[in-house]
């Protein structure tokens, strides 16, 4: 059967499933994506990656509670890439729609806010892609204290930044790096401070940091300052719909650096938009490879492939993750309550899922586990090396 006529047939196979289960209960579990506005592909990931797990899940009857099989059901909300929706669906979530639990937001200008609401009402909530801090920080002013509620399955910029700023000096000999990054948005204004630091600490000069906020299309500004400089790496930690155009117009003014990026370059349109191949040769940070080789992974990969006719990319496995370990937690919980899911969540330390190995260490409510370094070749994201962060 061809891959793009299995979509639809899995997804009447889920609306039958669920029309079976009707006469039952089932277990609510809410997605807070970036269905729409400045970041789409994140959603589409996500709901993606989610419907999936669902399908798996109630093809064999639903979660196993106590030898007791009950459907999930998703209850999807578009917070539209906006902070204020955000907030608005997880309380909508949580209130209205008694999920058990909340899967997302992404993106970290929405995943913070989303998160005070999660922590205030009571409502686990796992983060797929946010690696900003302070998604789990109970403050701003504490690295060590988390929120009781809140989870990632992402690493954190906090281990990417010294992974990021080793790999520029070891394996691109870069020694003079300039930096551009939106400073009105949360997880590229962190990223960029974070590299910054662990960039000098080992060794290197930063030579120029410049900003712009979100919204922007004209960098000529910022770029002409930056080609003054004569740096020989450009780190933008930036969203996919920004990177293109900025690399456009960095060469155009015959900036020849370098280009570095991070976690949020890893959606596949980056390339579409790359119309001018200014990003070949560029290298990015990301979660995970459709190419590994664990076997949750290799599974992981074909069946989305058949089901969706293109292969998951780190938002679609992280969501997959976040879903695995929720389930793990509802079925050592025991039940569908939202405290005592929580409670099993809080007790997971390791964990193996399809983007690799977790650890959460002495109460961090943040994963340990290593990234992968891509470099763009020939319009493809191409692996490069796995690197681990410091256990």
């Amino acid at each position: 059967m061809k891959a793009a006529l299995l979509a639809p047939i899995l997804l009447f196979s889920l609306l039958l499933l669920s029309s079976c289960f009707s006469s039952k209960p089932t277990i609510k579990i809410g997605l807070n994506v970036e269905a729409t506005g400045e970041v789409p592909a994140v959603g589409k990931s996500t709901i993606n990656a989610a419907k999936l797990f669902v399908y798996q899940i109630n093809s064999s009857g639903g979660i196993d509670l106590r030898g007791e099989k009950i459907p999930l059901e998703l209850v999807i909300g578009d917070n539209e890439s906006k902070p204020e929706e955000a907030v608005a669906v997880a309380r909508r979530l949580i209130a209205q729609d008694k999920v058990i639990a909340m899967i997302g937001p992404n993106v970290s200008s929405c995943s913070i806010p989303a998160s005070e609401i999660a922590e205030s009402s009571g409502c686990l909530m796992i983060s797929p892609w946010s690696t900003n801090p302070h998604t789990t920080r109970s403050s701003h002013d504490s690295e060590d204290s988390f929120k009781k509620n809140v989870f990632r399955s992402c690493f954190t910029e906090i281990q990417e930044a010294p992974i990021l700023a080793h790999f520029a000096l070891q394996e691109l000999h870069a020694h003079r790096a300039a930096i551009l990054y939106d400073m009105s948005s949360e997880s590229p204004s962190s990223a960029a401070h974070q590299f910054e630091e662990s960039f000098r600490k080992l060794g290197g000069t930063l030579v120029a940091a410049e900003t712009y906020t979100t919204g922007d299309r004209d960098f000529s500004t910022q770029l002409t300052k930056i080609k003054s400089v004569h740096p020989d790496l450009l780190f933008i930690p930036a969203y996919y719909n920004d990177v293109p155009l900025i690399a456009q117009q960095a060469r155009r003014l015959g900036i020849s650096a370098q280009f570095l990026g991070y976690n949020s370059w890893s959606t596949p349109e980056i390339i579409q938009l790359d119309v001018e191949h200014c990003l070949e040769n560029a290298c990015f940070s990301n979660h995970f490879s459709p190419t590994s080789s664990l076997p949750a992974a290799k599974k992981f990969v074909t069946l989305y492939e058949k089901t969706y006719d293109q292969p998951p990319d780190d938002i679609a496995a992280l969501t997959y993750d976040a879903m695995l370990l929720l389930s793990e937690a509802i079925v050592r919980a025991g039940s569908s309550n939202r405290l005592s899911v929580r409670e099993a969540m809080s007790r997971i330390e390791n964990f193996s899922g399809v983007t690799g190995d977790f650890y959460y260490c002495q109460g961090s409510h943040d994963p340990l586990k290593s990234l992968v370094i891509f470099t763009i070749k020939d319009g493809s994201f191409v692996p490069r090396i796995m690197m681990k962060p410091h256990w």
